[in-house]
């Protein structure tokens, strides 16, 4: 069984638009599917390898504040982030035609049998499988949106 749960979206946008929002850990609210990022955030105003920062959360009723380290950045193509549990979110970024293909992993596949079986027993793979398609989608509304900005702002 593959420990990376992943999904991919098709955005007509650039690559750079895509990229300026996951690289500001400030828009994470207003692309999260899953719920369960909250506004308030600590931290730069742009991501880079190693850079920390804090988030607010909320799921299943509890609130909590979870931080999080870079662990891996390709500017315009890659951003990973791990808090201490270990397992990463990774957003893969691939020109594709006019646009861009989103592919967005969540991977615990660093674990071993005590924490993945209480990950799985949890139901995360399957929750956090929706909470992806659920974010890739408003990403793309997001990022085209931002995209049509540029533009208009370029034409002006």
């Amino acid at each position: 069984m593959s420990r990376v749960v992943s999904s991919s979206i098709d955005v007509e946008a650039p690559a750079e638009v895509v990229f300026a929002i996951l690289a500001d850990p400030r828009q994470h609210s207003r692309i999260d599917g899953s719920g369960s990022v909250r506004d308030t955030v600590s931290g730069p105003a742009r991501l880079s390898r190693g850079a920390t920062f804090g988030v607010d959360m909320k799921l299943a009723g509890l609130s909590y504040r979870i931080s999080n380290r870079v662990v891996e950045f390709e500017e315009g193509r890659l951003i990973a982030w791990r808090h201490f549990g270990g397992h990463r979110w990774r957003y893969e970024l691939e020109p594709v035609g006019t646009g861009t293909r989103v592919t967005e992993s969540f991977d615990y596949s660093m674990y071993a049998a005590p924490p993945r079986l209480l990950i799985e027993a949890l139901g995360f793979p399957k929750r956090n499988r929706r909470g992806i398609r659920e974010t890739l989608v408003k990403l793309r509304s997001v990022a085209e949106s931002d995209a049509r900005t540029v533009n208009e702002g370029k034409h002006s």
